[in-house]
């Protein structure tokens, strides 16, 4: 599993960085990646990355402001004219299916494949045997909301030392222990799971944040998480001006990620106004609150590794509304 980012601008594009669109990749887990928000010219981010559109099995919509949809329209078509049939499911807040329906209607011609439009509220967006997706309402003065991706957690490795020390071979007769079943020796002992098989390992969790001040909410929704990519749209010196536009400093990301006891903390949706040496400072104006962080460019790719930590959110309530 690792994050893609195709995108990493606030608002408008600069010559360095296109609009909002991240990429959550799948490969080893399911072939297959999803995409967070989709800017005008993720396209052409697209064409540019290893990352292929038949290869689309999700889209997470954080907000509806333009610099995180507008890309959606040419996407969807582009994807029928490639002729994919792979189905795609695309989740947002209330306003995305009349969004994707205009865009779509001017076609005239039907999709290649099957599109489930589901619009979220917070709480549990979805879940399989691989994944739990939940939503957390933030702050952003229209609806926009974080994602945490949880993945269940997977059984312990068979230890080839315990295979030694019980003379059991390696191959079918371990299937039933893979199940969670006991196996019966040719010599009569029995051997339970246990016995076999490593600690559980711990399912890997990355929280995406749409834009927002910071929240109590965000803090909820990242707990304990291996990666939170949050927001830092402005330096620390432009804090008021950050919230009259209801969006985060790089301090403010910081805190969230040290409070909420995540891993690590990646900044993205930068203003323009900063240049690759102004970067630098927003980095360090991070860091001098939460040491493991990093600012996203784009075509940039960032491995998820599981911590040991346990903690996992089985479900979630919504808190009260602010800022709406």
């Amino acid at each position: 599993m690792y994050l893609y980012f195709l995108g990493t601008s606030a608002s408008v594009p600069s010559r360095d960085r296109n609009m909002s669109g991240t990429a959550l990749v799948l490969c080893a887990e399911r072939g297959t990646f999803w995409l967070i928000d989709c800017a005008e010219g993720t396209q052409h981010q697209l064409l540019r990355s290893p990352l292929r559109l038949s290869k689309l099995e999700k889209l997470f919509v954080t907000h509806l402001h333009g610099d995180h949809i507008y890309g959606i329209p040419g996407l969807l078509s582009s994807r029928a004219a490639q002729a994919v049939t792979r189905p795609l499911a695309v989740y947002g807040p209330p306003g995305i299916r009349d969004f994707i329906q205009h865009g779509l209607s001017t076609r005239q011609s039907p999709l290649s494949y099957g599109l489930q439009i589901e619009e979220i509220a917070s709480g549990l967006v979805y879940k399989d045997s691989d994944f739990t997706v939940t939503a957390q309402l933030l702050e952003h003065g229209i609806a926009s909301y974080g994602y945490r991706f949880q993945e269940q957690d997977r059984p312990g490795h068979i230890r080839t030392d315990k295979l030694r020390e019980f003379g059991i071979p390696e191959g079918p007769i371990l299937q039933p222990i893979k199940k969670g079943q006991s196996i019966v020796l040719p010599d009569g002992r029995t051997i339970a799971p246990k016995d076999l098989v490593g600690p559980v390992r711990r399912g890997r969790c990355v929280v995406i944040c749409g834009d927002t001040v910071p929240t109590a909410q965000t803090i909820e929704l990242a707990k304990d998480a291996d990666v939170l990519v949050h927001e830092a749209t402005f330096a620390m010196s432009e804090s008021a001006h950050a919230w009259r536009k209801f969006h985060s400093t790089t301090q403010d990301a910081a805190r969230l990620a040290r409070d909420a006891n995540v891993k690590t903390l990646i900044m993205t949706h930068i203003s323009v106004r900063y240049d690759q040496a102004q970067c630098a400072r927003l980095v360090a104006e991070a860091m001098a609150v939460f040491e493991n962080t990093h600012l996203a460019h784009d075509h940039w790719q960032f491995e998820v590794v599981a911590s040991p930590r346990l903690h996992q959110i089985e479900g979630m309530t919504a808190p009260p509304a602010t800022g709406m």
